[in-house]
């Protein structure tokens, strides 16, 4: 039995397509009481996606999270990163131990500075055989409305991966598998940092020419940051230095191109929002959506100060968020600078 957890735009997206499959029921947890009569009733999301139909007449629906965890065995976490220890610090470990994740969270968790697997091993002691992840590019809206979407499936359990795939494939919805778990959620969160920059660029007044090229700057600069922590984190199939990661390929480069460039990358959004002049909290409000980017330039911004490594648009889409230094004076400086 498939459980999903969260209740987002991506969550809503990915019960839509889970539910394809016209035999399949799905358990499903939903945070927000108020919306669970709205979604059986009227079989839309309230709150996101809210023209995605939804055949709720085979899914449960409870914003009981034990409940849903309890009654399923492959879990599908969409919660936002900034909300996912929140979401599973009170359910008991023996509830977790024969369940298997798999993650579509782009982020950070917070409390421990950690991508989302590494928080599901070390903090909920799940072993990485019983983890996987779904990559992007992606965006939500897209995929609600059928549009063609590929989706890179990633884990070290190659069995485990390809029962996620044919559980997500359908007309609209194609797969490729991959080993590079761990490196292809560094790149899903650094792609948001970003992405960041981009929306600040363009808010600023920059046009498409300047942020091409810090695009084609913020791509070495995570390949180069991939490379500095090789020796820390899992590989899979590739080698330490990095060489065989393919940085070209649709789970890397493809992801940050939909995010810095789409007009639904909401951390794009938030950006141009504040490169408009717009505060930090009043751009928050007004989106009504998690930038996942901007839990994880904080991050990002502690792993390299701990391996004195530097990241100069990183850095920069920090000290705007998090010292309140000036956009147009940080990202000048940046873009003046650029190779």
């Amino acid at each position: 039995m498939i459980g999903l957890l969260g209740s987002g735009s991506w969550a809503t997206a990915i019960v839509k397509i889970l539910l394809e499959k016209k035999d399949r029921r799905i358990n499903w947890w939903v945070r927000e009481e108020e919306a669970i009569p709205v979604l059986r009733e009227e079989k839309h999301n309230p709150l996101y996606l809210s023209e995605a139909y939804l055949d709720t007449d085979r899914v449960n629906i409870s914003s009981d999270i034990q409940e849903v965890i309890k009654k399923s065995d492959d879990i599908y976490l969409v919660v936002p990163s900034a909300f996912v220890h929140r979401a599973l610090k009170d359910v008991p470990r023996d509830l977790l131990q024969k369940k298997r994740f798999i993650s579509a969270v782009k982020g950070i968790v917070p409390e421990y500075t950690t991508i989302i697997t590494e928080y599901l091993h070390d903090q909920m002691d799940i072993e990485y055989e019983q983890l996987c992840i779904i990559s992007g590019p992606s965006h939500a809206e897209e995929a609600a409305r059928q549009k063609l979407t590929y989706l890179t499936v990633a884990s070290t359990n190659k069995e485990f991966a390809e029962q996620v795939r044919r559980q997500i494939n359908c007309h609209y919805i194609k797969t490729t598998y991959s080993t590079d778990m761990v490196g292809i959620e560094c790149a899903a969160v650094l792609k948001n940092i970003y992405a960041i920059a981009a929306g600040l660029c363009r808010g600023l007044g920059y046009g498409d020419n300047i942020i091409a090229v810090l695009i084609s700057n913020a791509l070495q600069e995570m390949t180069d940051f991939m490379q500095q922590i090789s020796p820390m984190i899992g590989y899979g199939d590739f080698n330490a230095d990095g060489r065989l990661r393919q940085f070209e390929s649709f789970a890397y480069l493809g992801d940050l191109l939909v995010t810095s460039y789409s007009q639904f990358s909401r951390n794009r959004t938030f950006g141009n929002m504040l490169g408009y002049g717009y505060s930090i909290k009043a751009a928050q409000l007004e989106m009504k959506m998690v930038a996942e980017g901007y839990y994880a330039a904080k991050g990002v911004k502690e792993i390299i100060k701990g391996i004195n490594h530097h990241m100069p648009i990183v850095e920069a889409v920090y000290s705007i968020l998090y010292e309140k230094k000036s956009p147009e004076k940080v990202m000048k400086k940046v873009l003046e600078n650029l190779h």
